[in-house]
Protein backbone atom coordinates (compact mmCIF):
# COMPACT_ATOMS: atom_id res chain seq x y z
CA UNK A 1 0.00 0.00 0.00
CA UNK A 2 1.43 3.37 -0.95
CA UNK A 3 1.98 5.79 1.93
CA UNK A 4 -0.25 8.25 0.02
CA UNK A 5 -3.22 5.96 0.56
CA UNK A 6 -2.71 5.38 4.29
CA UNK A 7 -5.44 6.63 6.60
CA UNK A 8 -3.21 8.53 9.05
CA UNK A 9 -4.73 9.83 12.29
CA UNK A 10 -1.97 10.77 14.71
CA UNK A 11 -4.14 12.36 17.38
CA UNK A 12 -4.65 16.02 18.02
CA UNK A 13 -2.27 18.10 20.09
CA UNK A 14 -2.53 21.86 20.22
CA UNK A 15 -5.00 22.77 17.43
CA UNK A 16 -3.31 26.09 16.72
CA UNK A 17 -0.08 24.24 15.88
CA UNK A 18 -1.69 21.84 13.36
CA UNK A 19 -0.11 21.82 9.89
CA UNK A 20 -3.51 22.37 8.26
CA UNK A 21 -3.83 25.96 7.13
CA UNK A 22 -0.08 26.32 6.55
CA UNK A 23 0.61 29.09 4.05
CA UNK A 24 2.52 28.43 0.85
CA UNK A 25 5.47 30.40 2.23
CA UNK A 26 5.48 28.37 5.46
CA UNK A 27 5.27 25.16 3.49
CA UNK A 28 8.13 26.24 1.29
CA UNK A 29 10.24 27.14 4.32
CA UNK A 30 9.47 23.76 5.86
CA UNK A 31 10.62 21.74 2.87
CA UNK A 32 13.37 24.06 1.64
CA UNK A 33 16.14 22.01 3.32
CA UNK A 34 14.88 19.06 1.28
CA UNK A 35 14.82 20.72 -2.13
CA UNK A 36 16.13 17.61 -3.81
CA UNK A 37 12.91 15.68 -3.06
CA UNK A 38 10.98 14.32 -6.00
CA UNK A 39 7.71 15.95 -6.93
CA UNK A 40 5.83 12.89 -5.62
CA UNK A 41 7.57 13.19 -2.23
CA UNK A 42 6.86 16.91 -2.08
CA UNK A 43 3.23 16.19 -2.77
CA UNK A 44 3.28 13.69 0.09
CA UNK A 45 4.52 16.35 2.50
CA UNK A 46 1.91 18.73 1.15
CA UNK A 47 -0.87 16.19 1.75
CA UNK A 48 0.40 15.38 5.23
CA UNK A 49 -0.74 18.83 6.34
CA UNK A 50 -4.27 17.52 6.03
CA UNK A 51 -3.74 13.88 7.10
CA UNK A 52 -1.29 14.14 10.00
CA UNK A 53 -2.42 15.49 13.31
CA UNK A 54 1.08 16.77 14.10
CA UNK A 55 2.17 20.32 14.78
CA UNK A 56 4.67 22.18 12.68
CA UNK A 57 7.54 21.58 15.08
CA UNK A 58 6.94 17.84 14.97
CA UNK A 59 6.80 17.81 11.17
CA UNK A 60 10.06 19.75 11.06
CA UNK A 61 11.61 17.34 13.60
CA UNK A 62 10.54 14.39 11.46
CA UNK A 63 12.14 15.91 8.37
CA UNK A 64 15.34 16.65 10.32
CA UNK A 65 15.43 13.07 11.50
CA UNK A 66 15.23 11.91 7.90
CA UNK A 67 18.09 14.20 6.92
CA UNK A 68 20.33 13.22 9.85
CA UNK A 69 19.77 9.53 9.17
CA UNK A 70 20.86 9.93 5.54
CA UNK A 71 17.68 8.30 4.27
CA UNK A 72 17.62 7.96 0.49
CA UNK A 73 15.17 10.44 -1.10
CA UNK A 74 13.12 7.66 -2.64
CA UNK A 75 12.44 6.28 0.86
CA UNK A 76 11.41 9.61 2.40
CA UNK A 77 7.70 9.02 2.00
CA UNK A 78 7.62 5.65 3.76
CA UNK A 79 9.96 6.74 6.53
CA UNK A 80 8.09 9.98 7.10
CA UNK A 81 4.88 8.03 7.70
CA UNK A 82 6.80 5.67 10.06
CA UNK A 83 8.11 8.60 12.05
CA UNK A 84 4.66 10.18 12.15
CA UNK A 85 3.20 7.00 13.59
CA UNK A 86 5.97 6.87 16.16
CA UNK A 87 5.24 10.45 17.14
CA UNK A 88 1.68 9.34 17.78
CA UNK A 89 2.88 6.62 20.15
CA UNK A 90 5.19 9.15 21.81
CA UNK A 91 2.17 11.19 22.75
CA UNK A 92 1.21 8.36 25.11
CA UNK A 93 4.53 7.85 26.88
CA UNK A 94 5.88 9.62 29.96
CA UNK A 95 2.46 9.44 31.58
CA UNK A 96 2.21 9.55 35.35
CA UNK A 97 2.08 6.15 37.07
CA UNK A 98 0.93 5.17 40.56
CA UNK A 99 3.75 5.64 43.01
CA UNK A 100 5.55 8.33 41.01
CA UNK A 101 7.16 10.97 43.20
CA UNK A 102 6.48 14.68 42.73
CA UNK A 103 9.89 15.05 41.11
CA UNK A 104 9.25 12.19 38.69
CA UNK A 105 5.82 13.55 37.78
CA UNK A 106 7.27 16.99 37.03
CA UNK A 107 10.05 15.55 34.87
CA UNK A 108 7.56 13.46 32.91
CA UNK A 109 5.40 16.54 32.25
CA UNK A 110 8.43 18.37 30.87
CA UNK A 111 9.27 15.37 28.70
CA UNK A 112 5.75 15.40 27.24
CA UNK A 113 6.10 19.10 26.42
CA UNK A 114 9.43 18.40 24.73
CA UNK A 115 7.82 15.66 22.61
CA UNK A 116 5.05 18.04 21.55
CA UNK A 117 7.73 20.52 20.57
CA UNK A 118 9.58 17.90 18.55
CA UNK A 119 12.58 18.17 20.90
CA UNK A 120 13.26 14.45 21.19
CA UNK A 121 16.84 14.88 22.46
CA UNK A 122 15.53 17.05 25.30
CA UNK A 123 12.74 14.53 26.00
CA UNK A 124 15.31 11.73 26.17
CA UNK A 125 17.47 13.73 28.58
CA UNK A 126 14.46 14.38 30.82
CA UNK A 127 13.46 10.71 30.79
CA UNK A 128 17.06 9.85 31.69
CA UNK A 129 16.55 11.94 34.82
CA UNK A 130 13.27 10.11 35.45
CA UNK A 131 15.10 6.80 35.09
CA UNK A 132 17.79 7.90 37.56
CA UNK A 133 15.14 9.00 40.04
CA UNK A 134 13.22 5.74 39.66
CA UNK A 135 16.36 3.62 40.04
CA UNK A 136 17.22 5.57 43.17
CA UNK A 137 13.75 4.82 44.49
CA UNK A 138 14.04 1.16 43.51
CA UNK A 139 17.43 1.02 45.19
CA UNK A 140 15.87 2.40 48.35
CA UNK A 141 13.05 -0.14 48.15
CA UNK A 142 15.58 -2.93 47.64
CA UNK A 143 17.60 -1.77 50.63
CA UNK A 144 14.46 -1.66 52.76
CA UNK A 145 13.38 -5.11 51.57
CA UNK A 146 16.83 -6.49 52.40
CA UNK A 147 16.67 -5.04 55.90
CA UNK A 148 13.22 -6.55 56.39
CA UNK A 149 14.61 -9.97 55.45
CA UNK A 150 17.45 -9.42 57.92
CA UNK A 151 14.97 -8.47 60.64
CA UNK A 152 13.14 -11.73 60.03
CA UNK A 153 16.50 -13.41 60.43
CA UNK A 154 16.98 -11.76 63.81
CA UNK A 155 13.57 -13.02 64.92
CA UNK A 156 14.48 -16.54 63.76
CA UNK A 157 17.75 -16.33 65.74
CA UNK A 158 15.81 -15.37 68.84
CA UNK A 159 13.63 -18.45 68.30
CA UNK A 160 16.78 -20.59 67.88
CA UNK A 161 15.70 -21.39 64.31
CA UNK A 162 19.15 -20.92 62.89
CA UNK A 163 18.48 -22.54 59.51
CA UNK A 164 15.57 -20.17 58.90
CA UNK A 165 17.70 -17.26 60.03
CA UNK A 166 20.45 -18.20 57.58
CA UNK A 167 17.91 -18.26 54.73
CA UNK A 168 16.60 -14.81 55.66
CA UNK A 169 20.10 -13.35 55.79
CA UNK A 170 20.92 -15.00 52.46
CA UNK A 171 17.80 -13.45 50.94
CA UNK A 172 18.86 -10.06 52.28
CA UNK A 173 22.31 -10.43 50.72
CA UNK A 174 20.81 -11.64 47.44
CA UNK A 175 18.90 -8.39 47.07
CA UNK A 176 22.11 -6.66 46.00
CA UNK A 177 24.40 -7.64 43.11
CA UNK A 178 28.13 -8.02 43.87
CA UNK A 179 30.19 -4.82 43.90
CA UNK A 180 27.15 -2.55 44.10
CA UNK A 181 27.01 0.57 46.25
CA UNK A 182 25.62 -1.71 48.97
CA UNK A 183 28.56 -4.11 48.95
CA UNK A 184 29.38 -3.57 52.62
CA UNK A 185 25.77 -4.30 53.60
CA UNK A 186 25.73 -7.39 51.37
CA UNK A 187 28.89 -8.70 53.03
CA UNK A 188 27.40 -7.98 56.45
CA UNK A 189 24.33 -10.07 55.63
CA UNK A 190 26.54 -12.89 54.33
CA UNK A 191 28.48 -12.81 57.60
CA UNK A 192 25.25 -13.15 59.55
CA UNK A 193 24.19 -16.05 57.33
CA UNK A 194 27.47 -17.83 58.00
CA UNK A 195 27.14 -17.16 61.74
CA UNK A 196 23.61 -18.62 61.82
CA UNK A 197 24.79 -21.73 60.00
CA UNK A 198 27.64 -22.07 62.48
CA UNK A 199 25.24 -21.84 65.42
CA UNK A 200 23.02 -24.51 63.87
CA UNK A 201 25.98 -26.82 63.46
CA UNK A 202 27.55 -26.02 66.82
CA UNK A 203 24.49 -26.16 69.05
CA UNK A 204 22.49 -28.90 67.32
CA UNK A 205 25.30 -31.11 66.04
CA UNK A 206 24.48 -30.59 62.34
CA UNK A 207 27.76 -31.13 60.50
CA UNK A 208 26.24 -30.14 57.16
CA UNK A 209 25.51 -26.70 58.58
CA UNK A 210 29.12 -26.40 59.74
CA UNK A 211 30.37 -27.32 56.27
CA UNK A 212 28.12 -24.64 54.80
CA UNK A 213 29.40 -22.10 57.31
CA UNK A 214 33.01 -22.99 56.47
CA UNK A 215 32.34 -22.57 52.75
CA UNK A 216 30.77 -19.15 53.31
CA UNK A 217 33.53 -17.94 55.62
CA UNK A 218 36.14 -18.93 53.06
CA UNK A 219 34.27 -16.93 50.43
CA UNK A 220 34.06 -13.95 52.77
CA UNK A 221 37.82 -14.08 53.42
CA UNK A 222 38.38 -13.80 49.67
CA UNK A 223 35.86 -10.99 49.29
CA UNK A 224 37.28 -8.84 52.11
CA UNK A 225 41.07 -9.18 51.72
CA UNK A 226 43.56 -8.24 54.41
CA UNK A 227 44.72 -5.16 52.51
CA UNK A 228 41.28 -3.54 52.21
CA UNK A 229 39.71 -4.25 55.62
CA UNK A 230 42.37 -5.91 57.81
CA UNK A 231 40.39 -6.17 61.05
CA UNK A 232 37.18 -7.42 59.40
CA UNK A 233 39.24 -9.92 57.44
CA UNK A 234 40.99 -11.06 60.64
CA UNK A 235 37.69 -11.51 62.48
CA UNK A 236 36.34 -13.56 59.59
CA UNK A 237 39.48 -15.70 59.72
CA UNK A 238 38.79 -16.24 63.42
CA UNK A 239 35.18 -17.22 62.70
CA UNK A 240 36.39 -19.59 59.99
CA UNK A 241 38.75 -21.10 62.53
CA UNK A 242 35.86 -21.59 64.97
CA UNK A 243 33.76 -23.46 62.40
CA UNK A 244 36.71 -25.60 61.33
CA UNK A 245 37.65 -26.39 64.93
CA UNK A 246 34.08 -27.35 65.88
CA UNK A 247 33.80 -29.73 62.95
CA UNK A 248 37.33 -30.99 63.51
CA UNK A 249 36.47 -31.97 67.08
CA UNK A 250 33.80 -34.32 65.72
CA UNK A 251 35.93 -35.94 63.04
CA UNK A 252 38.45 -38.68 63.64
CA UNK A 253 41.13 -37.02 61.51
CA UNK A 254 43.02 -33.79 62.14
CA UNK A 255 42.66 -31.97 58.79
CA UNK A 256 39.99 -29.52 59.92
CA UNK A 257 41.81 -28.83 63.19
CA UNK A 258 45.04 -28.09 61.35
CA UNK A 259 43.12 -25.72 59.08
CA UNK A 260 41.65 -24.04 62.14
CA UNK A 261 45.12 -23.40 63.58
CA UNK A 262 46.18 -21.86 60.26
CA UNK A 263 43.09 -19.61 60.26
CA UNK A 264 43.68 -18.43 63.83
CA UNK A 265 47.36 -17.69 63.19
CA UNK A 266 46.38 -15.75 60.07
CA UNK A 267 43.90 -13.71 62.10
CA UNK A 268 46.57 -12.84 64.67
CA UNK A 269 48.71 -11.16 61.99
CA UNK A 270 46.25 -8.28 61.79
CA UNK A 271 44.43 -8.74 65.09
CA UNK A 272 47.42 -7.75 67.22
CA UNK A 273 47.49 -7.24 70.99
CA UNK A 274 48.44 -3.56 70.57
CA UNK A 275 45.65 -2.91 68.09
CA UNK A 276 42.68 -4.83 69.52
CA UNK A 277 43.77 -6.43 72.81
CA UNK A 278 40.50 -8.19 73.69
CA UNK A 279 39.95 -9.57 70.18
CA UNK A 280 43.57 -10.71 70.19
CA UNK A 281 42.92 -12.49 73.50
CA UNK A 282 39.79 -14.18 72.11
CA UNK A 283 41.77 -15.48 69.16
CA UNK A 284 44.58 -16.69 71.41
CA UNK A 285 41.99 -18.53 73.50
CA UNK A 286 40.44 -20.14 70.42
CA UNK A 287 43.86 -21.05 69.04
CA UNK A 288 44.55 -22.74 72.36
CA UNK A 289 41.35 -24.76 71.97
CA UNK A 290 42.36 -26.06 68.54
CA UNK A 291 45.88 -26.86 69.71
CA UNK A 292 44.47 -28.66 72.73
CA UNK A 293 42.24 -30.83 70.57
CA UNK A 294 45.17 -31.67 68.30
CA UNK A 295 47.36 -32.37 71.34
CA UNK A 296 44.80 -34.79 72.73
CA UNK A 297 45.05 -36.82 69.51
CA UNK A 298 48.86 -36.90 69.44
CA UNK A 299 51.18 -38.92 71.65
CA UNK A 300 53.53 -36.05 72.39
CA UNK A 301 52.97 -32.95 74.48
CA UNK A 302 54.19 -30.18 72.14
CA UNK A 303 50.73 -29.09 71.05
CA UNK A 304 49.48 -29.20 74.63
CA UNK A 305 52.33 -26.99 75.77
CA UNK A 306 51.49 -24.57 72.96
CA UNK A 307 47.87 -24.58 74.08
CA UNK A 308 48.85 -23.75 77.68
CA UNK A 309 51.00 -20.89 76.36
CA UNK A 310 48.14 -19.55 74.22
CA UNK A 311 45.73 -19.60 77.19
CA UNK A 312 48.21 -17.85 79.47
CA UNK A 313 48.72 -15.23 76.75
CA UNK A 314 44.98 -14.69 76.53
CA UNK A 315 44.73 -14.25 80.31
CA UNK A 316 47.13 -11.30 80.08
CA UNK A 317 44.27 -9.29 78.57
CA UNK A 318 41.29 -11.37 79.65
CA UNK A 319 41.62 -10.45 83.30
CA UNK A 320 38.99 -11.16 85.95
CA UNK A 321 38.59 -7.44 86.68
CA UNK A 322 38.16 -6.49 83.04
CA UNK A 323 36.05 -9.32 81.60
CA UNK A 324 35.18 -11.74 84.43
CA UNK A 325 33.17 -14.27 82.42
CA UNK A 326 35.71 -14.45 79.59
CA UNK A 327 38.49 -14.76 82.16
CA UNK A 328 36.62 -17.65 83.72
CA UNK A 329 36.14 -19.42 80.38
CA UNK A 330 39.84 -19.15 79.60
CA UNK A 331 40.61 -20.47 83.08
CA UNK A 332 38.38 -23.41 82.22
CA UNK A 333 40.24 -23.97 78.96
CA UNK A 334 43.59 -23.70 80.68
CA UNK A 335 42.36 -26.34 83.08
CA UNK A 336 41.58 -28.60 80.11
CA UNK A 337 45.12 -28.31 78.73
CA UNK A 338 46.69 -28.83 82.15
CA UNK A 339 44.44 -31.83 82.77
CA UNK A 340 45.45 -33.47 79.48
CA UNK A 341 49.12 -32.85 80.24
CA UNK A 342 48.57 -34.22 83.74
CA UNK A 343 47.04 -37.40 82.37
CA UNK A 344 50.28 -38.06 80.45
CA UNK A 345 52.51 -37.47 83.46
CA UNK A 346 52.98 -39.80 86.37
CA UNK A 347 52.69 -37.10 89.01
CA UNK A 348 49.67 -35.15 90.20
CA UNK A 349 50.91 -31.54 89.83
CA UNK A 350 49.32 -30.70 86.50
CA UNK A 351 46.04 -32.33 87.53
CA UNK A 352 45.95 -30.35 90.73
CA UNK A 353 46.62 -27.17 88.72
CA UNK A 354 43.74 -28.13 86.46
CA UNK A 355 41.35 -28.58 89.40
CA UNK A 356 42.45 -25.21 90.76
CA UNK A 357 41.81 -23.57 87.37
CA UNK A 358 38.31 -25.07 87.17
CA UNK A 359 37.40 -24.02 90.70
CA UNK A 360 38.65 -20.51 89.91
CA UNK A 361 36.46 -20.42 86.82
CA UNK A 362 33.39 -21.46 88.83
CA UNK A 363 33.79 -18.38 91.01
CA UNK A 364 32.50 -16.34 88.06
CA UNK A 365 30.73 -19.01 85.99
CA UNK A 366 27.81 -19.55 88.33
CA UNK A 367 24.75 -21.51 87.30
CA UNK A 368 22.52 -18.45 87.63
CA UNK A 369 24.83 -16.22 85.64
CA UNK A 370 25.97 -18.53 82.83
CA UNK A 371 24.21 -21.91 83.08
CA UNK A 372 25.71 -23.59 80.01
CA UNK A 373 29.25 -22.42 80.75
CA UNK A 374 28.78 -23.47 84.38
CA UNK A 375 27.79 -26.93 83.15
CA UNK A 376 30.86 -27.04 80.90
CA UNK A 377 33.18 -26.29 83.77
CA UNK A 378 31.41 -28.74 86.10
CA UNK A 379 31.91 -31.44 83.47
CA UNK A 380 35.60 -30.59 83.11
CA UNK A 381 36.12 -30.42 86.85
CA UNK A 382 34.54 -33.85 87.10
CA UNK A 383 36.95 -35.20 84.48
CA UNK A 384 40.03 -33.92 86.37
CA UNK A 385 38.71 -35.25 89.66
CA UNK A 386 38.06 -38.63 88.04
CA UNK A 387 41.68 -38.90 86.84
CA UNK A 388 42.97 -37.91 90.27
CA UNK A 389 40.59 -40.44 91.81
CA UNK A 390 41.93 -43.18 89.57
CA UNK A 391 45.43 -42.48 90.88
CA UNK A 392 44.39 -42.50 94.51
CA UNK A 393 43.40 -45.51 96.57
CA UNK A 394 40.24 -44.04 98.02
CA UNK A 395 36.96 -43.08 96.35
CA UNK A 396 36.50 -39.49 97.55
CA UNK A 397 37.69 -37.85 94.33
CA UNK A 398 35.63 -40.25 92.25
CA UNK A 399 32.51 -39.46 94.26
CA UNK A 400 33.20 -35.76 93.76
CA UNK A 401 33.53 -36.40 90.04
CA UNK A 402 30.16 -38.14 89.87
CA UNK A 403 28.55 -35.20 91.67
CA UNK A 404 30.15 -32.74 89.23
CA UNK A 405 28.91 -34.70 86.19
CA UNK A 406 25.39 -34.94 87.54
CA UNK A 407 25.45 -31.21 88.21
CA UNK A 408 26.48 -30.55 84.62
CA UNK A 409 23.60 -32.66 83.28
CA UNK A 410 21.09 -30.37 84.96
CA UNK A 411 21.89 -27.71 82.35
CA UNK A 412 23.48 -29.78 79.58
CA UNK A 413 20.20 -31.49 78.67
CA UNK A 414 19.71 -33.68 75.63
CA UNK A 415 17.11 -31.31 74.18
CA UNK A 416 19.25 -28.24 74.64
CA UNK A 417 22.78 -29.39 73.71
CA UNK A 418 22.58 -33.03 72.58
CA UNK A 419 26.27 -33.67 71.90
CA UNK A 420 27.45 -32.03 75.13
CA UNK A 421 24.83 -34.02 77.03
CA UNK A 422 26.16 -37.20 75.44
CA UNK A 423 29.75 -36.25 76.24
CA UNK A 424 28.90 -35.75 79.92
CA UNK A 425 26.99 -39.04 80.00
CA UNK A 426 30.14 -40.76 78.75
CA UNK A 427 32.28 -39.02 81.39
CA UNK A 428 29.80 -40.01 84.06
CA UNK A 429 30.08 -43.57 82.79
CA UNK A 430 33.88 -43.45 83.25
CA UNK A 431 33.65 -42.34 86.88
CA UNK A 432 30.93 -44.87 87.72
CA UNK A 433 32.90 -47.67 86.10
CA UNK A 434 36.02 -46.93 88.19
CA UNK A 435 33.89 -46.76 91.34
CA UNK A 436 32.24 -50.03 90.30
CA UNK A 437 35.61 -51.68 89.91
CA UNK A 438 36.45 -50.76 93.55
CA UNK A 439 33.16 -51.95 94.98
CA UNK A 440 31.95 -55.48 95.45
CA UNK A 441 28.47 -55.03 94.01
CA UNK A 442 27.24 -54.30 90.47
CA UNK A 443 25.23 -51.11 91.08
CA UNK A 444 27.88 -48.65 89.89
CA UNK A 445 28.81 -50.81 86.89
CA UNK A 446 25.17 -51.04 85.85
CA UNK A 447 24.85 -47.27 86.16
CA UNK A 448 27.98 -46.90 84.01
CA UNK A 449 26.51 -49.13 81.29
CA UNK A 450 23.34 -47.07 81.34
CA UNK A 451 25.35 -43.82 81.01
CA UNK A 452 27.34 -45.14 78.04
CA UNK A 453 24.16 -46.25 76.29
CA UNK A 454 22.62 -42.84 76.87
CA UNK A 455 25.69 -41.19 75.34
CA UNK A 456 25.44 -43.33 72.19
CA UNK A 457 21.92 -42.05 71.53
CA UNK A 458 23.46 -38.77 70.36
CA UNK A 459 27.05 -39.81 69.73
CA UNK A 460 26.17 -41.52 66.48
CA UNK A 461 28.70 -42.46 63.85
CA UNK A 462 27.24 -39.80 61.57
CA UNK A 463 27.21 -36.97 64.11
CA UNK A 464 30.51 -37.60 65.92
CA UNK A 465 32.43 -40.62 64.57
CA UNK A 466 35.49 -40.08 66.80
CA UNK A 467 33.53 -39.99 70.05
CA UNK A 468 31.15 -42.69 68.85
CA UNK A 469 34.02 -45.15 68.56
CA UNK A 470 35.32 -44.23 72.03
CA UNK A 471 31.88 -44.62 73.61
CA UNK A 472 31.39 -48.00 71.93
CA UNK A 473 34.71 -49.26 73.28
CA UNK A 474 33.92 -48.00 76.76
CA UNK A 475 30.51 -49.65 76.73
CA UNK A 476 31.97 -52.94 75.53
CA UNK A 477 34.65 -53.04 78.24
CA UNK A 478 32.17 -52.10 80.95
CA UNK A 479 29.79 -54.87 79.86
CA UNK A 480 32.65 -57.36 80.17
CA UNK A 481 33.41 -56.13 83.69
CA UNK A 482 29.76 -56.30 84.66
CA UNK A 483 29.42 -59.85 83.37
CA UNK A 484 32.55 -60.92 85.22
CA UNK A 485 31.26 -59.35 88.44
CA UNK A 486 27.92 -61.12 88.10
CA UNK A 487 29.65 -64.46 87.67
CA UNK A 488 31.97 -64.00 90.65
Amino acid sequence: MSPLNLAINIGSTNRQDIVTGMTAAEREALVRPYADLSETQKKLISRLENDLDLNQRQIRAALEILGEANILPENYGTKLVDIAERFKSLQEIASTLPGDSHKTTALKAKAQEAIKAGELAEADALLAQVETEQRRFLDLLAANAAETSAERGEIALTRLRYTDAAKHFANAAGTFPPDSTHEDRRIGYLEREASALYQQGDEFGVNGALLSAIERYKRLVEMMTSERVPLDWARTQMNLGNALATLGERESGTVKLEEAVVAYRAALKDMTRARVPLDWAITQNNLGNALLELGERESGTARLEEAVEAYREALEERTRERVPLQWAMTQNNLGNALQTLGERESGMAKLEEAVAAYRAALQELTRERAPLQWATTQNNLGAALRVLGERESGTARLEEAVVAFREALQEWTRERVPLQWAWTQMNLGHALRVLGERESGTVKLEEAVSAYREALKEMTREAAPHWHDIAQRNLASCLVLLEQRRRS
